[in-house]
C-alpha cells in the first residue's frame, strides 16, 4: 500500500487563518506534507510554503500529511519557545472533525498506548508494555447510513493517535490509506480527518485564543 504511493500535493495560495507579530496560523490542505521528507521529490510541504510567503516563520508542531486544518507557525524565537512549551506540556487545545466507519456509541474515550510498528513504519500500534500514553475523547455529532461523523479530543498527541484509537475501537477513519480497508477505505478519495480548532494562551499576553478552519468533508 505504502509502496504505491506518489506524492502529489496539492497545489494553490496558502490559506492564512490569522497572523500577527508572533504567530501564523494555516489551513493546511490533505495531501501536502508539514515538513520535508528524505527524498528530492518530497521537498515541498507546508513549512517551505509558509516560509517562501513569510520568511520568519518558524515550525511548532506538525500534522499528518493525509490530515488537514489548523496549524500554527511562530513568527519569532520567543514565541516558538512560547509555543513548543504549550505543546509539551499539553496547555493546549484540539480538536479534531472525523468520519469513521460504522456506528460508535454517542460518546467515549480511548486510552491506549501506542508505539511505533516498527517492520511497517509509519504505522503505529497499541502495545500494553512499551507503548507511551494516549488518551482520546470523542463524540458523535451526526449519523450517516454507513458511518458517523465524530468530534475528536486527543489530550494527548502521539503520532496516528486518532488513527488507530478509532481503529482499535472498530470505527476506522474513511479514507485512511494506512489503516483502513474495503469499504472503509473506499468511502473517501482522502482521509476524512480534519483539524478542526487549536486553542492555545498567546505568546504576548497569555490571552487564551482559539483558531478555526472550516471542515472540507
Amino acid at each position: 500500500m505504502q509502496d504505491s504511493f506518489t506524492y502529489a500535493p496539492p497545489t494553490g495560495p496558502l490559506e492564512v487563518l490569522h497572523r500577527d507579530a508572533d504567530l501564523l496560523v494555516l489551513n493546511k490542505p490533505s495531501g501536502l506534507l508539514s515538513v520535508p521528507g528524505k527524498a528530492a521529490e518530497h521537498a515541498d510541504c507546508l513549512e517551505t510554503r509558509a516560509k517562501a510567503a513569510f520568511p520568519e516563520a518558524l515550525l511548532v508542531h506538525r500534522l499528518d500529511m493525509d490530515t488537514s486544518g489548523v496549524m500554527v507557525f511562530a513568527m519569532n524565537k520567543a514565541a516558538q519557545r512560547h509555543l513548543g512549551l504549550q505543546f509539551e506540556r499539553r496547555h493546549t487545545m484540539k480538536t479534531y472533525e472525523a468520519l469513521v466507519w460504522g456506528q460508535p456509541e454517542d460518546h467515549g474515550e480511548v486510552d491506549l498506548p501506542l508505539i511505533v510498528d516498527w517492520p511497517n513504519r509509519p504505522l503505529q500500534m497499541v502495545d500494553h508494555e512499551r507503548g507511551k500514553k494516549a488518551h482520546t475523547k470523542w463524540e458523535v455529532t451526526a449519523r450517516k447510513a454507513t458511518h458517523a461523523r465524530v468530534r475528536l479530543m486527543p489530550t494527548t498527541g502521539r503520532s496516528h493517535q486518532l488513527r488507530v484509537h478509532m481503529l482499535a475501537i472498530g470505527h476506522v477513519i474513511l479514507g485512511d490509506r494506512f489503516y483502513a480497508k474495503g469499504d472503509a477505505l473506499t468511502a473517501s478519495s482522502r482521509l476524512c480527518l480534519h483539524a478542526l480548532s487549536l486553542e492555545i494562551f498567546h505568546p504576548t499576553g497569555g490571552a487564551r485564543v482559539a483558531f478555526h478552519a472550516p471542515c472540507s468533508f
